[in-house]
């Protein structure tokens, strides 16, 4: 009879430290996804920061050739022309070759202003910027699907999936960057300065109250 509860207690015990490591190992899997996803997301705004400066180098060096044709006449030898019509005419061709150097200077320098104003304008904040500005504007816990409702509808040109939103907070938990909170069967997010007694206000209202009998 000892023999069998030593069994029970031993088979208890290991059951309970295979279901703390499978807990352990699903949270690491979700952290990891979430730094998958962040890297995916960095990955996407370099390649397309890449794409712009190589078009905007591709116009730079289709406008320097331009400048170069322009200032040659300057370069040539000069060949003394005769007096009269000649030298008039020849002072006349000169002019041109003038302003064909200083569109082509607009043009380059244009093209360096446009290379300073394109990064500006592709850079863009990452899910996990987005989710923690938005967790530390909320003043109470907010779910994953909540959460991400809320983003898609603030940024409708993202595709924001309740999945990647599960994810990418838990990894926040991870890093100590948000508050996980458990009432029932849901789990909530709060940002990690925000007030625990918020989730617990939260919790007793779902609660129902006793009634008490006179």
């Amino acid at each position: 009879m000892t023999e069998t509860n030593s069994s029970t207690a031993l088979a208890s015990q290991y059951a309970t430290q295979v279901s703390s490591d499978l807990e352990r190992n699903v949270k690491e899997q979700e952290r990891i996804r979430a730094e998958i996803d962040t890297l995916q997301e960095q990955l996407s705004a370099l390649l397309h920061d890449h794409t712009v400066l190589m078009n905007i180098r591709q116009a730079l060096d289709v406008a320097t050739p331009a400048a170069d044709t322009a200032e040659a006449p300057q370069q040539a030898p000069v060949v003394p022309a005769p007096r009269g019509k000649a030298s008039t005419a020849t002072s006349k061709n000169k002019k041109p070759a003038a302003k064909k150097s200083g569109s082509a200077q607009r043009r380059t320098s244009g093209g360096k202003q446009a290379r300073k104003a394109a990064p500006a304008k592709t850079a863009e904040p990452t899910l996990v910027e987005l989710i923690s500005r938005h967790l530390a504007a909320q003043s109470e816990p907010r779910s994953a699907a909540e959460v991400a409702t809320d983003l898609g509808q603030a940024h409708p040109d993202r595709n924001i999936k309740t999945t990647v939103v599960r994810t990418t907070l838990e990894g926040l938990v991870a890093k100590n960057r948000a508050q996980r909170t458990k009432q029932g069967s849901s789990v909530f997010y709060t940002a990690p300065d925000a007030p625990a007694a918020s989730a617990q206000a939260a919790a007793s209202e779902e609660q129902p109250q006793p009634d008490h009998a006179e």
